[in-house]
């Protein structure tokens, strides 16, 4: 399997956060378009397919193409991909992969192979583009678009993978868990039976060198412990499938939202600007923070912000307007999978 495997799966996240990798809803800057890659027809071997639970159902596909250039790069297999163009279910593109030439040449030649659908297809999909070669992204590779045939899916029992982190939010510097739970849509229930896993924190392809394969319980559970420096990675759980998961979920585990903070002075005449600067643990870039001053007893209204810079460090002003010590602290809201947070409480003397 490849890395091109991981992304066919439209993901949602169970630590909230990460829309599945995009390098399969269209060519991606790794491909290019090939003008000696001409195809003359696909064909599907079924128009409609009805597949049930954890099963996937073989489709023969044949495709006839000329290459009209020499050399090293010949195609000798070729890989279909079937975009969505109906329905809702968890994938959004099905791949035929390594089609083989099985008569002719490649200046003119026959490939067949089989699209092995699963029940997460459930809907419509339509042959887009044909690549060749391997389905490694990692290795340039050259496509041709084609507005080829469709099939229409029937999931039925489609199965549903729900991922938990364990704690929720994941400390700096602690290793956690992550708990896998797959079961039938329809019923609610388990299949009942041990279901190939390959968990992984690794980039944003979720690596399969980095796969560590395991199998559920037969009530559809699995928990995988991870190390700390996990946390900081794009974690995946993948049920893999020929040429494509038949279904995936990739996310960031939470982080804390851990605000320091120190004010340049501490006594200044009143109205003064003191530059007040802190970090912000794990350094998530671009996230806003603020200064809040203290009115009254309970009251905090915001006195200037920032940005969280790629260092993790943030500046922000405080212009002291009383006699005596005026109180501030820093809020850093919720953004992206860091969690809100506040810094201590400090105080500014004004003279």
């Amino acid at each position: 399997m490849t890395k091109l495997t991981a992304l066919v799966g439209t993901v949602s996240m169970a630590a909230v956060l990460m829309t599945a990798p995009s390098a399969v809803a269209s060519p991606s800057t790794a491909q290019q378009p090939d003008p000696d890659l001409i195809i003359k027809s696909v064909t599907l071997g079924r128009s409609t397919v009805l597949v049930s639970g954890l099963n996937r159902v073989a489709v023969g596909v044949t495709v006839k193409a000329e290459y009209l250039a020499d050399g090293p790069q010949d195609p000798s297999q070729l890989n279909v991909y079937l975009k969505r163009t109906g329905g809702v279910g968890p994938l959004g593109y099905m791949i035929a992969g390594y089609l083989k030439l099985t008569a002719g040449t490649v200046r003119d030649g026959t490939y067949t192979g089989t699209l092995a659908v699963p029940s997460t297809a459930n809907g419509t999909f339509t042959v887009e583009w044909v690549m060749r070669g391997s389905l490694n992204l990692d290795i340039p590779q050259s496509y041709a678009l084609f507005a080829g045939p469709s099939i229409a899916v029937t999931g039925v029992h489609v199965p549903k993978l729900v991922a938990q982190v364990i704690p929720r939010v994941v400390p700096f510097g602690s290793p956690y868990q992550v708990k896998t739970a797959i079961y039938d849509t329809a019923t609610g229930l388990p299949y009942g039976t041990r279901i190939p896993v390959g968990l992984a924190a690794d980039d944003i392809l979720c690596n399969l060198g980095a796969i560590n394969s395991g199998r559920t319980n037969t009530a559809g559970i699995l928990y995988t412990s991870f190390p700390a420096a996990s946390a900081d990675l794009v974690n995946c759980i993948r049920v893999i499938g020929p040429s494509f998961d038949t279904i995936s979920r990739f996310f960031m585990p939470l982080r804390p939202g851990i605000v320091g903070v120190t004010p340049s002075k501490t006594r200044v005449p009143v109205n003064t600007v003191v530059p007040v600067y802190g970090t912000v643990l794990g350094a998530p870039f671009r996230c806003p923070v603020l200064l809040q001053r203290l009115h009254g007893r309970t009251v905090w209204r915001l006195a200037s912000q920032d940005i969280v810079r790629q260092s993790g460090r943030f500046t922000l002003r405080a212009q002291p307007p009383n006699l005596g010590n005026n109180s501030y602290r820093v809020y850093f809201p919720t953004c992206g999978r860091f969690q809100a947070g506040y810094s201590r409480t400090f105080a500014i003397q004004g003279t």
